[in-house]
């Protein structure tokens, strides 16, 4: 779980700004069920994290700046590509370094991991442990003015030869010490604390953008019969005329699949999966459409096609491919894995405009069901929408609502809705179109473009 995201000088993030999902004490007689402790703590993080702003405020760069810093925690990087990071543009501050400092929950310790980049290099990577108010640091790494990597690691003494040896080497400038470790050595070499940081960021941190679709999501519904039956009573159940989901799995020669990839595409492509022994690959043509690679003993290759069926009154059953389905039916199928996921697993999903298609009913409902569903376990979920029927205090607690603002000088700010002062009655809706809250358009006067466009 994200008990709090901190960052500074990312695209409109110039000063420090920080998500905090710690639960307030003052609110603590509000929908108790939507906490969890934090290990070795007195205080609770939330489940639930609900960002609102206007169009261009910030929302979706905070999205993005974790995205970034999962990127940077996991990925090897190029010798000389520099660390792609989006600084501010707007004022001097863009020349200055920027920083990334996470704080999170895994098996059932509490971890910060943090990164501070310029354009060409890391210039300081840290992971701490932290047990009550102690902290121990497992590594600091900083790069030298003359680029060379230094990497102090009193916490992993305790880790194998290998680990050890590869904190006296330190690694690439512009490459995290974490993406280096996966990238050299076997999992069985990580040490039990490194296993479980990376596992967190590659396996229960997972990031939806509104585009996007979720990653073998056909693979997901073929292997695993409770999910495919949950998918479709969901979709049947929010009324979109689905009545159950069908999966066609059928077998194509290697030949087919370049074929369908483009021969010039799949070659380095298809060479690289099958180079790696017991791997399995996920290659999306479009929503509905994968091509599944699969190699034991020998390769297999599979067309794997999702179909939902609609049933009448008359008796008829008749099955579309998902791409006739609406968007809207799309976006949602690719939205329930996380529902699924964080039922049965202690994940944490970041969804980025969660509203995009869905009806206003049906994700005030997707919100309630995780909530109702997850009551045991870590699980989380954080979104950024638009839709304020959201803004209901029977749904959510007043710190699970956070907004996103622009100042003059194009920096965006993050606060809570526990921030202000506001009855339990108020109607939290109403008050934040009105502006009370802010970050919502300033709208000028646009009757002056109608008598411009009439002139």
């Amino acid at each position: 779980m994200i008990v709090s995201f901190t960052v500074s000088n990312f695209r409109s993030f110039s000063s420090e700004e920080t998500l905090s999902l710690i639960a307030s004490n003052r609110l603590s007689d509000s929908h108790r069920d939507h906490t969890c402790s934090i290990p070795d703590s007195k205080e609770n993080v939330l489940k639930t994290g609900v960002i609102y702003g206007a169009n261009g405020a910030g929302k979706s760069n905070l999205f993005k700046a974790l995205k970034y810093l999962k990127t940077i925690a996991l990925k090897p990087k190029k010798k000389h590509s520099g660390t792609d990071r989006e600084k501010f543009k707007f004022d001097a501050t863009s020349n200055e370094a920027s920083v990334f400092d996470l704080l999170f929950i895994t098996n059932n310790k509490l971890y910060r991991y943090g990164v501070k980049v310029d354009d060409h290099k890391i210039i300081e990577e840290w992971l701490v442990h932290i047990v009550g108010s102690k902290e121990k640091v497992l590594y600091e790494r900083v790069t030298g003015e003359d680029g060379q990597v230094k990497i102090e690691a009193a916490g992993l003494k305790s880790s194998g030869e290998k680990l050890r040896a590869l904190v006296t080497v330190g690694g690439p400038q512009n490459q995290s010490f974490l993406a280096t470790i996966q990238a050299t050595l076997e999992v069985s070499d990580f040490g039990d604390q490194i296993t479980d940081v990376i596992s967190w960021f590659d396996d229960s941190l997972t990031l939806i953008a509104p585009d996007a679709s979720f990653a073998s999501l056909g693979q997901l519904l073929d292997s695993d019969p409770d999910f495919l039956n949950f998918a479709g009573s969901f979709l049947k159940s929010a009324s979109t005329g689905v009545d159950h989901l069908l999966i066609q799995k059928n077998e194509i020669s290697e030949e087919e699949l370049r074929n369908l990839l483009g021969k010039q595409h799949a070659s380095k492509l298809l060479d690289d999966i099958i180079e790696d022994k017991d791997s399995v690959a996920v290659i999306q043509l479009n929503q509905g459409i994968e091509l599944l690679v699969e190699r034991a003993d020998e390769n297999h290759f599979y067309r794997i096609t999702i179909q939902a069926s609609h049933k009448f009154q008359s008796g008829n059953v008749v099955s579309l491919d998902l791409t006739e389905e609406s968007d809207g039916t799309r976006r949602l199928l690719n939205l329930l894995p996380a529902l699924h996921f964080l039922r049965t697993s202690n994940a944490v999903f970041f969804i980025d405009e969660i509203d995009r298609s869905l009806h206003p009913k049906l994700a005030w409902e997707f919100l309630e069901f995780f909530l109702k569903s997850c009551q045991s376990g870590q699980h989380q979920i954080i979104v950024t929408t638009h839709e304020s029927n959201l803004l209901d205090l029977e749904l959510l607690r007043r710190d699970e609502i956070w907004f996103a603002e622009k100042d003059p000088l194009g920096t965006s700010h993050l606060y809570s809705l526990s921030d202000f002062k506001i009855r339990t009655d108020l109607d939290i809706r109403k008050h934040y179109l009105q502006g009370r809250f802010g970050a919502i358009p300033f709208l000028r006067n646009l009757t002056g473009l109608l008598e411009n466009e009439v002139l």
